[in-house]
């Protein structure tokens, strides 16, 4: 007979498993039998301009942008058990194997027979954007030096040498935070929401780290001011304007944002609105957090965040035309998956994909890359 303890406990053994298992995200396989052809191909995976402000594709199906990140070091091993279905000795080398799936998930995604992946993608694209278009010189010199970002980030704003492994590598995690999280207008909030507590920042470290990281930076935090300045001529005057080779006009009850190759971001139906405290805003129709049509408000730095995240994506888009005589499999954010023959030099396919395009002159990329008979996070 079975007592009430044991029923306890064989029901808290029951949820432990099912909330492991929920983490193996098991519907991201089952993705995958949906979508794979006759051919063992998975297609129709992207979307078109789905990202209404920056044009960027979006992810359908397996959605490849949302897949979990692999950390393991014996990821073949791992991977190995599975393929042959050595369940028990899976169980025996590690604690959890829905995380062993989870982690998995990424290498369902095989190269083709007698073929390999190119895996390549931009180093800190965002950053070296929003650099060139501010002219925030000190960080495009970091950048043309191959220097970690966040170290120099973290040296600017507490004036001391920062070494990743080396001298005050303390600070390089508050540099990290604060690229990350106020690169766009954010402030205590966006350090919040990008998880600053929990890396160890302290309430009261919060505003002095926002205020150091804008000092730092006065050109990017001009760059928010000027765009917004020219948003709100557009909208006010009807009156075209240009900064930093980006035209800014409202036609048509549209406001269009030119980009530097040519594309044009729109807003539907602009006008000037009141913000929450009280100072006036651009507004415009979209779809807004709730997925509904409403109307959105916006200003100097949310406008940049769009304008780098739009060029960025136009940046992609060359690369890919520009590797266009390779098999590109997929693309995640400012990565590309290649299918080539093995004796494709992976270094060549990232020479190719740095290229930087004509309407961005001065513009520094950088790539890094690796090769692999199945997808991974490297």
């Amino acid at each position: 007979m079975i007592e009430d303890d044991d029923i306890d406990e064989d029901i808290t053994e029951a949820l432990r498993l099912r909330q492991q298992l929920a983490k193996s995200s098991v519907k991201k396989y089952q993705a995958m039998q949906t979508a794979v052809c006759r051919d063992g191909r998975a297609r129709g995976m992207f979307q078109f301009y789905g990202a209404n402000r920056s044009g960027r594709w979006a992810g359908r199906i397996i959605q490849l942008q949302n897949l979990p990140q692999n950390h393991m070091d014996d990821l073949e091993q791992a991977r190995g058990l599975v393929r042959n279905g050595d369940y028990e000795a899976l169980s025996m080398l590690y604690d959890s194997v829905p995380n062993v799936l989870s982690e998995l998930i990424r290498t369902a995604f095989v190269a083709g027979e007698g073929k390999k992946f190119c895996v390549a993608d931009f180093s800190a694209i965002e950053a070296r954007v929003l650099s060139w278009l501010a002219g925030e010189q000190w960080r495009t010199d970091v950048f043309v030096n191959n220097g970690d970002i966040y170290c120099a980030s973290a040296s600017a704003m507490f004036g001391v040498p920062v070494e990743k492994h080396g001298q005050n590598a303390e600070l390089r995690q508050k540099g990290k935070i604060a690229e990350l999280a106020l690169g766009y207008g954010g402030s205590v909030g966006a350090l919040k929401s990008m998880g600053a507590i929990e890396m160890g920042l302290t309430e009261e470290e919060l505003q002095p780290l926002v205020d150091s990281w804008r000092s730092a930076n006065p050109n990017i935090v001009r760059f928010w001011w000027d765009v917004d300045r020219a948003v709100k001529k557009a909208v006010k005057q009807r009156e075209p304007s240009s900064l930093k080779g980006i035209w800014f006009e409202v036609r048509s009850g549209m406001l269009f944002i030119t980009l530097p190759s040519g594309r044009k971001l729109a807003y539907v139906k602009p006008r000037m609105g009141e913000n929450r405290f009280g100072g006036e805003s651009v507004t415009y129709e979209g779809v807004g957090s709730t997925k509904k049509w409403e109307r959105i408000e916006s200003y100097g730095p949310k406008f940049v965040e769009n304008i780098v995240q739009a060029i960025s994506r136009d940046i992609l888009c060359y690369a890919m035309r520009t590797l266009s005589h390779c098999f590109i499999m997929g693309h995640v954010h400012d990565e590309l998956i290649m299918e080539c023959s093995r004796g494709v030099s992976v270094d060549v396919v990232c020479e190719q994909m740095s290229r930087t395009p004509p309407w961005v002159p001065g513009l520094i990329l950088n790539v890094a890359g690796f090769e692999a008979e199945h997808y991974k996070k490297d």
